[in-house]
């Protein structure tokens, strides 16, 4: 089973089953925003895929559909987050950071450039996404300031990423039915 059978199904479900879609969402935006597991599984595609389902079928739910993606893209990075903090020596001798050390001394000249907007910038690239939050556990920036960024930063994130989806397929119904 390839990963476009995987994305074709979860979406098939979602449509069949929208009461199960904010859980759904919840989940992949969390895997999303995980160190190290959106390196290997980007999970983006299905949440776009999900919006446009979700604005054709009951664009009444979609702000419940946005927060339950911000929240699970906010914890997955609070996690990603704790463990650079509390893991830092041990995760620096994982893949891949032990294949590239200098990525550490990069992250810290990158924080120390943009502050709490590194993790708003990060959020929103998709190389970065996922190991911003763990940089900046490593790096020790304050947690008040992390949560600050991670929330607000997530909330947008969701709408952005959910939205066009939405839209689209609002007016498309609008239009076209």
């Amino acid at each position: 089973m390839t990963f476009a059978d995987v994305t074709s199904g979860v979406l098939e479900f979602v449509r069949h089953n929208h009461n199960w879609s904010a859980l759904i969402v919840f989940v992949l935006a969390f895997g999303e925003s995980l160190a190290f597991v959106s390196l290997v599984l980007p999970f983006w595609a299905m949440l776009v895929g999900i919006g446009t389902i979700i604005g054709a079928a009951d664009p009444l739910i979609f702000w419940t559909i946005v927060a339950a993606a911000a929240i699970g893209a906010a914890l997955g990075d609070w996690l990603s987050y704790w463990l650079g903090y509390h893991y830092h020596a041990q995760i620096q001798n994982m893949w891949p950071l032990k294949n590239y050390p200098h990525l550490i001394e990069t992250g810290h000249k990158f924080f120390e450039k943009w502050g709490v907007w590194a993790v708003v910038i990060g959020r929103f690239s998709g190389p970065l996404r996922a190991s911003v939050p763990i940089v900046a556990g490593i790096t020790e920036m304050p947690v008040l300031k992390f949560q600050i960024a991670n929330w607000g930063s997530a909330f947008l994130w969701a709408f952005v990423l959910l939205s066009p989806g939405t839209f689209a397929a609002q007016w498309w119904k609008e239009y076209f039915f």
